[in-house]
């Protein structure tokens, strides 16, 4: 397992470019003022495909994509779920990536799970914790 929280540039960059499409859950339906928000506009600003999850908001539009309540919902087959909760909340998201064979799983600032990440790992998906990607993608680019 990844426990020291090392991620090369090398497995970034390859992540960043085999992925399509990607479910963020947690998404705020509250505008610029939320950091999910934000980070949902940038991905799609990058060109990728971003549904939002947040059953507290299912059926709502955020940043021109319908929410949808769980990662089973979206209506399309993701790359990557991107993580917007609180650590503690972590497992059961991970859980249902797993049932789906989602292959990658992005936890975002300060959320970490080591043992949802352990179990998502042993089933084969790659797991990154603590980073942002909308802080990511600038700098390993800037290194072109």
């Amino acid at each position: 397992m990844n426990s020291k929280l090392f991620y090369s540039d090398k497995m970034l960059k390859s992540l960043f470019e085999n992925i399509k499409t990607i479910a963020l859950v947690g998404a705020s339906p509250r505008g610029p003022s939320r950091a999910s928000w934000r980070v949902m506009q940038f991905l799609q600003l990058q060109g990728y495909k971003v549904y939002p999850v947040n059953p507290n908001a299912s059926g709502d539009t955020i940043n021109g994509e319908v929410t949808y309540d769980s990662l089973k919902d979206v209506p399309e087959k993701v790359d990557l779920v991107d993580i917007f909760r609180r650590s503690s909340k972590v497992s059961t998201i991970v859980d249902e990536a797993i049932k789906l064979k989602i292959p990658y799983i992005w936890m975002q600032l300060d959320v970490i799970d080591r043992l949802a990440a352990e179990k998502a790992e042993n089933a084969g998906t790659i797991v990154i914790m603590d980073r942002c990607p909308a802080i990511e993608i600038p700098r390993l680019i800037s290194q072109g």
